[in-house]
């Protein structure tokens, strides 16, 4: 004859002590539940919200929006464009960039001289952005708010 597996326990016994817990009462609107205990009387019925506060025709709603003020100092100018508001015709902007030659190009166009490259090479630097310094200013009033010097 074969040995009969044992009965199952739980693995974790109710631990005497302990109350059984009671369900959760029943939601207006929701079928109940299996398996669960019926509501505990005594209780309060749960509460929605109530309707919305009644307003008279007066009543004049004002919203106060706060712009945004953006501080760059010099040295948070980059390559990219950046957005601020201009501290000479207050206006909430987004800087144009242009390019100039600076100390890098020059440094570049000696050292290509100095290479061999001095038929025209030597002047590649000036033509690359990535060489340059980029100024920053505003498309606005046209005023320079910074440059990023590469060098």
């Amino acid at each position: 004859m074969a040995d009969k597996p044992p009965p199952y326990q739980p693995a974790y016994p109710q631990q005497p002590g302990y109350p059984q817990q009671p369900g959760y009462p029943q939601q207006p609107g929701y079928p109940p539940q299996q398996g669960y205990a019926p509501p505990q009387q005594g209780y309060p019925p749960p509460q929605g919200y109530g309707p919305p506060p009644q307003q008279s025709a007066n009543t004049t709603t004002t919203i106060i929006t706060q712009p945004q003020t953006v501080v760059v100092g010099n040295a948070m100018y980059g390559e990219a464009p950046v957005s601020m508001v201009c501290p000479y015709c207050t206006a909430t902007i987004v800087t144009s960039v242009t390019y100039t030659p600076g100390t890098l190009t020059w440094l570049a166009c000696g050292g290509l001289i100095l290479v061999g490259c001095g038929a025209g090479c030597c002047l590649i630097p000036f033509c690359i952005d990535g060489m340059q310094d980029a100024v920053h200013t505003c498309p606005n009033c046209r005023r320079q708010l910074g440059v990023f010097r590469r060098m």
